[in-house]
């Protein structure tokens, strides 16, 4: 059986936790699709680990942690984590897709002068190569991993590629160019490090569909940053869905038989783009540094996140573009503080209201309408059963339930893998 763990907001809802509890049942864990720019923050008893680019099931001996060939991969961040991991103590089983397309230094170095040049009109992003990554991808202008392998090819290729990429960045950017042979050198050594983890990932996923296998696949980001149904263009360049499991795996679309959707309990963002709930100064600074792990600040780039009230409408859409067959709600503990607790329910636009979320055009002329919720006053970590929550707890958690329309199965109520509370 496979089952999918996708985002239903802006990202950072707490999929890593989530992927790392329901790992425990499963054979295969899967990226799909992103690259190092979003970061899984993952508390167990070996300690607080943020990941990137590995599979968020990589701290069980019996998984088989896939990178797919949907991943944007960034070789030396990828050696870097598995390092890091085994001076703790952790040596997981890995395996990186034979056709996983690579980012090379000059996606990194792109992404950044772009970020530079558009100045105040810049997309926010985590400067990780990822948006040029993606355009070579689809402009046929990508390595394989496997291409590495075939050395004079891959040389001749670069070289080529190479030609066009200094014109941009000595007539466009003016910035030093490339030399062919320094890259492809680099590009090499990496190749001889990661060789041992490639793999043909669509075969063996064949086999271990045909065996009955548990496997799951793990989304980064949310939905509202997917490039089609998102809040484009402020959005990632790969697809955050469910649906793209299939393709960024390897995998027949009809084997994905679960789709859990986490959605964040306020919400949460990083980056540019429509934000219709979003809340400012000493508020949002309140919740910020209550919420998470560590605070609301990005895995990747340790920026402070942008903090608004808990938003139904972006939500139940998110939950929609998934098609989730049920919800976790993360972060419920963050909110002991309040009093009370504003809920958007609804957009305000042209005179009307709207519950059905908008294109980017409409959605950026949207202001939130609230409805305001009772505050429960008391820090609800370390509750297991969710009938021993606080009634006004609950009601906030029914409440969220019924405008998504999919049952809450999970509630996290704190960073570690036993703070969670099933209904």
């Amino acid at each position: 059986m496979v089952k999918a763990i996708v985002g239903a907001n802006w990202g950072d809802e707490g999929k890593g936790k989530i992927t790392d509890v329901l790992s425990a049942k499963s054979d295969i864990v899967i990226r799909f699709q992103g690259g190092s720019n979003a970061g899984h923050t993952i508390i167990n008893q070996h300690g607080k680990f943020a990941l990137h680019q590995l599979p968020s099931g990589v701290f069980y001996n019996h998984i088989t942690n896939i990178i797919g060939n949907g991943v944007a991969l960034d070789i030396e961040k990828f050696l870097k984590e598995v390092e890091t991991l085994a001076q703790n103590g952790v040596h997981p089983r890995l395996m990186v897709s034979d056709r996983t397309q690579v980012v090379m230094p000059y996606h990194v170095l792109f992404d950044m002068y772009e970020e530079e040049r558009l100045g105040g009109k810049s997309f926010g992003s985590t400067k990780s190569g990822i948006a040029p990554f993606y355009s070579d991808k689809y402009a046929k202008t990508g390595f394989e991993l496997c291409e590495l392998f075939d050395e004079e090819y891959a040389y001749e290729k670069l070289k080529g590629i190479l030609e066009v990429k200094n014109v941009l960045l000595s007539q466009l950017y003016h910035k030093p160019t490339l030399d062919a042979d320094e890259v492809f050198a680099s590009l090499i050594k990496l190749r001889d490090k990661i060789a041992p983890y490639v793999a043909d990932t669509f075969q063996f996923l064949r086999k271990s569909i045909n065996e009955g296998k548990s496997i799951l696949l793990e989304g980064q980001l949310g939905a509202l940053k997917d490039p089609d149904y998102g809040i484009y263009p402020m959005v990632t360049s790969s697809s955050t869905l469910a649906g793209y499991g299939a393709i960024g795996a390897g995998l027949p679309p009809y084997e994905i038989k679960d789709i859990i959707a986490v959605v964040k309990s306020y919400s949460s963002a990083v980056g540019s783009g429509a934000f219709v709930s979003e809340m400012f100064g000493d508020e949002a600074h309140q919740l910020r540094i209550r919420g998470g792990d560590d605070g609301e600040f990005g895995a990747t780039t340790g920026r402070p996140r942008r903090m608004g009230w808990f938003d139904c409408v972006a939500s139940r859409y998110g939950v929609q573009v998934q098609g989730a067959t049920q919800v976790v709600l993360t972060i419920i503990d963050a909110l002991g503080y309040l009093d009370e607790i504003p809920v958007c329910v609804g957009y305000e636009v042209d005179d009307k209201v709207i519950k059905d979320f908008p294109t980017t055009p409409t959605l950026q002329r949207c202001k939130p309408v609230y409805e305001v919720l009772p505050g429960w006053k008391t820090d609800v970590r370390g509750i297991k059963n969710y009938d021993d929550l606080p009634r006004d707890c609950r009601n906030y958690i029914e409440f969220i339930e019924k405008q998504l329309g999919v049952h809450i199965t999970m509630i996290s109520n704190g960073p570690g893998r036993e703070e969670l509370i099933y209904r």
